[in-house]
């Protein structure tokens, strides 16, 4: 499983925004986290006019419908503030879901052993699109297993964080399979903590 940060400061995401979508970016991130939640990814995209997706999650990585209308709510007013958006626009607020884009080491710590799609900014042993596992994870990269090798290529290659421009797990049954099992361990353990605090609260 994933080396979470603490509760208040989580990693620091490796893909971000630029643009209007980095501004939107740093008028939400701030508001989430004292709620517990942590930005996945922000688009401002034409769909039905103008819409604002907010991709975000709880720390433990799970995200629920109720967790999205609370994030709804509590963002809303601060962008009504800070009026980043010059025209009317629908707000969407989601999961990463089961595909997600991976924006933190953490994300491959945790989906280690998945098979993910990426691209680079920069050429990374003369490539800047990738599709394989994810077979280790450094401090400043990751290793790649790859799907398909072209003539002299290596089996495995280290991709720098630093290079990352995009980077999602691809749907497979064994990634659907271990999101459900992640999910329900989350729950659990959320379902535990909250039946220690009413015991705590009732002494």
């Amino acid at each position: 499983m994933s080396e979470q940060a603490t509760d208040t400061t989580p990693e620091p995401r490796l893909v971000t925004e630029t643009g209007l979508d980095r501004r939107i970016a740093d008028i939400v991130e701030p508001v989430l986290l004292p709620l517990g939640y942590q930005l996945v990814r922000v688009r401002l995209t034409a769909q039905n006019g103008a819409t604002l997706q907010i991709m975000a999650e709880r720390f433990d990585g799970t995200m629920t419908v109720e967790d999205c209308e609370a994030v709804s709510t509590a963002i809303s007013p601060v962008l009504d503030v800070e009026d980043p958006i010059d025209k009317a626009y629908h707000l969407e607020v989601s999961s990463p879901g089961i595909d997600r884009p991976m924006v933190r080491r953490a994300d491959f710590v945790r989906w280690q052993g998945h098979l993910v799609k990426v691209e680079t900014s920069v050429l990374v042993e003369n490539r800047k699109r990738f599709r394989g596992k994810v077979v280790g994870v450094a401090e400043d990269g990751f290793t790649l297993e790859r799907e398909q090798l072209a003539y002299g290529e290596q089996p495995t290659v280290l991709i720098p964080f630093s290079t990352l421009t995009e980077a999602r797990l691809i749907m497979t049954d064994e990634l659907i399979r271990d999101t459900l099992r992640a999910d329900k361990k989350a729950k659990l353990a959320a379902a535990n903590q909250n039946d220690e605090d009413d015991d705590q609260t009732n002494d």
